[in-house]
Formats: C-alpha cells, structure tokens, sequence
C-alpha cells in the first residue's frame, strides 16, 4: 500500500486550505492541534461547532452559534460521579463548613453533587467559626477569615478527594468576617467584609491555592460590601450586590486590578451565595432586606443585569453554595423563622425552582460552601 504524507496545504496565496467534507479520518498515535488563541482573539460568526483552544484559559472551547462555550472537563481523579467515594475517585464533591445556630460550628460535611442525599462528616476546621467564605481547586478547598466570634484572618485548607481536618494555609491580608470568594484552577480571590469595629471595607485578596502562604492584594471592590455573592469561569471572576448594593462587578482572575462594572442584580442584596458553572452564575439565599426566596443569574461571559432564575425551597439566606458543571446546590442558612439544614439544589444550564437535595448533620447559618467541579475549573 502507498502512502502520501503532506505537512501543510494551503492554496496559492496561503489565505486558506482545502474544504473536508464526507466522512474524513485522520489516523496516528500523536495528537491534533487544533487553531489556537486568547480570549481575545475570539473570532465571531463562526459556524455552530467551531472547535479552538483558549491560552488564556488552557481550555479547549466551542462556538455555540452565540458565545464560545468551554468543553467540560474530565479526570481520573474525579473517578464514577455517580458513586461517593468510588475507587477511582470522589465524584464532583461540595463542602460546607462552619457557620452557627446560633453557637459556633467546626463541622467540615460534603456530598456528592450528581447524587441526591444527606452530607456526611468530612472532619473539622482549624477552629469553630462562622461566616467563612469558601473557594476551590480541583484538589484543594480554602475556607478564609471568620468570625470567632472576632473577625479574624485565618486560611484554612482541606483536601477535597480525601476526609480529615483542615491545616492552616496562611493569613489574609484583613481581620473580617462575611466576604465573598471566587476562584480558578489556580487563584483564590475573596473580597469585602467587616471588621471587628463594624466597618465594612472593599478590599480584594488573593492567593495560589496549591501553595501555602500569605494573602496577596488584588484590588477593591465597587464599594464597602459585606457578603457579596461570588462565581467565576475560568478567566473572568464575578462579585455581585452585599449590603444592600445591587451592583454586579466583573475581574480577569489571572490579573490584578480594581472590579469593573458588569450590571445590575434586580433589587439590593445581602447575604447571598453564588453558584456557578463555567457558562452561567446563579444566586441564591438573598436578603432584600427580608429573606426571600429568590434566585437570579447571568451569563458570565457577557455584560447585562441578571434575570430571574426561579425560586429556593423556603425564605432564607446566610448559605454555603457549591457547583458541577450541570448543578448549583446551596446548604443552611437561616429561613423564616430558624436556623435550617436544608440542602437544594438546581440545573444551571436550564431555569426553575430549586429541587430538594437532602439535609445537612446540623443546622446553621452562615456556612461556607465550594467544591472541586465549578466553573473556574
């Protein structure tokens, strides 16, 4: 058998190739380099199923017909999602930690997203504390500054596949308490917060969650906010409303910088938790002034105000938050009128009420959540 081996084809003035139609096969035990770029260089008007790798992200990415959309990942360290625990893996896992009802809470719990069910005992933080504030690696979750009951500045970190008691990873750069959180494969950002005196402040952390060490200064926030809400894709970060501040701001996370304006949540907020998938950030658990039921979100790629996404299961706020790709699931809180252990969730890719998950060990308020299959993944 013949064989002809050809390194390029272009036409004669190489501004382009042949077209491919049929049924084409492309053997060899190499690999396929697809055209790449930044997220900046995004072409747009491509036909539906483009296919290009993203530098900025390190993610291979397609082209919906609308917006350019990140392939969901896989690995063998996440091993059957459908069984906690499994020999292969974990599954995609959500933590909650902390929190009071109204004593101080130590308890690490976690699930299994694709499942439905209880959360079991995972171990302890550092300390019992409340209004913590979660982030996460594929491997690693951050649990950072907390009220003991003084604002404090205190990182803790566990090891998401595993069970056992959370280490000390460092110091944030403030004392406070009820911030908000963020984070990518590599880089965990928390912002605002209050102090031990009452004051509420803008400042913005970082950190790189497969070391240990120290908090770094990011930026600021639009203004002084306690519990703004938290999600993010790969590239772009996203804080949204705290103390009755309905703003929406936006970051690059492999950046430095002060929050850009996004948009607007449709009321003034507090107290409410984000949830998102590396297309789309869902709140939930908001304070306006009273506890509602309200869910809203945005797609985090784009500019606008959030929409209506549906409703949660009971008026509460104060909840830890944690995601997959295909779901946002919130625990705790405080409804009207008690502390809850209730445990939602919903689909993020579609919009609807939130579905009953199971129930939490304990009852609180003001629990941290992450985990290791979110959008920043």
């Amino acid at each position: 058998m013949s064989e002809i081996r050809v390194n390029t084809l272009g036409n004669e003035s190489n501004t382009g190739g042949p077209v491919l139609s049929g049924i084409t096969t492309f053997s060899g035990q190499q690999y396929f380099i697809p055209p790449t770029g930044t997220t900046a260089e995004r072409p747009s008007g491509c036909p539906p199923g483009s296919i290009r790798f993203n530098t900025d992200s390190a993610h291979l990415e397609y082209w919906n017909g609308l917006v350019w959309l990140e392939f969901e990942a896989s690995s063998e360290e996440l091993g059957n999602q459908l069984v906690t625990n499994s020999a292969g893996g974990t599954g995609t896992r959500g933590l909650f930690a902390g929190g009071n009802a109204p004593a101080l809470k130590d308890e690490i719990e976690y699930i299994s997203i694709s499942t439905l069910g209880n959360s079991q005992d995972f171990g302890n933080l550092t300390a019992a504390q409340t209004g913590t504030t979660g982030c996460a690696s594929r491997t690693r979750g951050i649990f950072a500054n907390a009220a003991l009951p003084d604002r404090v500045n205190n990182i803790d970190f566990v090891t998401i596949a595993s069970t056992g008691n959370a280490q000390d990873f460092g110091d944030a750069t403030v004392s406070v308490a009820y911030r908000g959180s963020l984070s990518n494969s590599t880089r965990g950002v928390i912002a605002g917060g209050e102090q031990p005196n009452g004051t509420v402040i803008d400042v913005m952390d970082y950190i790189t969650i497969a070391s240990t060490g120290n908090a770094v200064d990011f930026g600021n926030l639009v203004g002084n906010r306690v519990f703004p809400g938290g999600g993010a894709s790969s590239v772009r970060g996203i804080f949204a409303g705290g103390s009755g501040a309905n703003e929406i701001g936006y970051i690059t996370i492999s950046s430095t910088g002060n929050t850009q304006d996004f948009g607007d949540l449709t009321a003034g907020t507090t107290t409410m938790t984000g949830c998102s998938n590396s297309t789309r950030c869902v709140f939930a658990g908001i304070r306006s002034p009273g506890y509602t039921n309200t869910m809203e979100f945005i797609t985090i790629a784009s500019l606008g105000n959030a929409q209506d996404f549906g409703d949660q299961t009971t008026n509460s706020g104060g909840r830890g938050g944690a995601a997959s790709s295909t779901r946002g699931v919130w625990a705790g809180g405080y409804g009207t009128p008690a502390f809850i252990n209730r445990i939602d969730f919903v689909t993020i890719p579609t919009t609807g009420n939130a579905i009953d998950f199971g129930d939490m060990s304990y009852t609180a308020d003001r629990v941290a959540g992450c985990s290791n299959g979110h959008g920043g993944l």
